[in-house]
């Protein structure tokens, strides 16, 4: 039988218990309430762990956590907060292992905390904002404790019935909201040079921030685009309403924009409510191969931190700090590469730090995210190096072109060494 109680009553300590591992809902759909129950109350249940994707509340700080152990797959959001403290441990993995690693109890998840929307009359809730791996935790956890908010959109795509919540936290407040990005000049150049491979019927699936908002308002004379993707910001209202995103021409899921996470405004989450050309679904269907492989014309956008002489993505770790992760780049990364009249695109400005730092660079800082095999074009402000079936001399070429001007001649020395050996 669900327990029905509202925040002030919430008493964590009747449903979790010592050394529990949580699960918690991201991004927009990050439960605010039962965090800030949860750092609230922590203290007081011992050996508490939790792990949550990506956070843009704030509440996560090296100061709140200080009772809990956090994982995480990445470092997006205010979570770079916890690396820098030494508070975040990470696991390298992609979205589409996260789901599957729950189930089979390699992340741990005794007990899940995730944000609806009020139930239907059917006694259905939507998962409203985020569909990622939510359903995994429901299905595994011992005990599924749901933040109803009546201020979340009813998406259309997976729903939780309301016998399957052990503890309903009624509220009303506004979901965690990311707002757009200010666009650069030099974001505008990149998106000018990604968007060129964009062309009318392409399915498209890209992310938030900057560069993917510059490059879908250069779209908006394009027709018949689709979208297939795991995460999608305001930007995307736009282009509906414009009749640029019909979906018509998709091989699956013709007339439906497919999406595993909403991440942005009121706008948005206004856009969404009840709308049938939105269809929220887990990683199991956004970043599942299978799936993909049956979309043509597919243009994966993905971002990075810096990329070497021979095509290789760092999209994770500088030096010693660690800002991105894995994330779901190489599931579309591959996707792209292998959609026929496909292609994927790593976008990224040429430097870092003020102009001090080329992120084109002979030799990564950190981890390789992507491997070199699976790259087709990397963007900067400077153009398109296209990469794919390219021998490892002329990858060198072609990305010193694309680096900013003033380490050119240092990484041109690199590549000569790169371009005498073949390798």
């Amino acid at each position: 039988m669900t327990v029905h109680v509202n925040a002030e009553q919430l008493d964590l300590g009747q449903f979790l218990r010592p050394g529990d591992h949580i699960v918690i809902g991201q991004a927009c759909g990050e439960p605010t309430t039962l965090v800030e129950a949860l750092i609230a109350q922590s203290s007081a249940i011992p050996e508490l762990s939790a792990f949550i994707a990506t956070s843009f509340s704030g509440l996560f700080t090296p100061e709140s956590t200080q009772h809990l152990t956090m994982s995480s797959m990445g470092a997006i959001g205010a979570l770079r907060a916890l690396t820098k403290a030494n508070k975040l441990s990470i696991i390298p993995c992609h979205v589409s292992q996260v789901g599957p690693m729950i189930s089979t109890g390699i992340i741990g998840c005794d007990v899940a905390f995730i944000q609806v929307s009020p139930a239907d009359e059917n006694g259905n809730h939507s998962f409203g904002l985020i569909s990622d791996h939510v359903q995994d935790a429901v299905a595994k956890a011992r005990v599924v404790i749901a933040e109803v908010n009546d201020q979340v959109p009813y998406t259309h795509g997976e729903f939780l019935h309301e016998s399957e919540i052990d503890c309903a936290v009624h509220v009303s407040r506004q979901p965690a909201e990311v707002g757009a990005a200010s666009i650069s000049d030099n974001d505008e150049k990149i998106a000018a040079f990604a968007a060129s491979y964009i062309n009318d019927g392409a399915v498209i699936q890209t992310g938030v921030g900057a560069v993917p908002d510059a490059i879908l308002r250069l779209l908006r004379n394009r027709k018949d685009l689709g979208v297939h993707s795991g995460m999608l910001g305001d930007g995307l209202v736009e282009l509906v309403e414009a009749g640029v995103v019909t979906n018509a021409r998709k091989a699956i899921d013709q007339g439906v924009s497919i999406n595993g996470a909403l991440i942005g405004t009121r706008r948005l989450f206004k856009f969404v409510h009840r709308n049938p050309v939105i269809r929220m679904c887990n990683a199991n269907h956004t970043h599942n191969p299978a799936v993909l492989a049956q979309l043509e014309n597919l243009v994966t956008i993905n971002s990075a931190l810096e990329v070497d002489l021979s095509g290789q993505v760092n999209a994770e770790q500088s030096g010693s700090a660690y800002m991105g992760g894995s994330g779901g780049q190489v599931d579309f990364v591959r996707a792209g590469v292998r959609s026929r009249g496909g292609h994927s695109i790593i976008a990224l400005p040429a430097t870092a730090k003020g102009g001090s730092i080329s992120r084109i660079t002979t030799n990564l800082s950190g981890p390789v995210t992507t491997a070199r095999s699976d790259v087709d074009i990397i963007v900067t402000e400077f153009g398109a190096a296209e990469l794919r079936g390219q021998n490892v001399a002329e990858r060198s070429r072609r990305l010193v072109a694309i680096a900013h001007p003033d380490f050119q001649e240092e990484l041109a020395r690199a590549a000569h060494t790169m371009q005498q050996r073949g390798f």
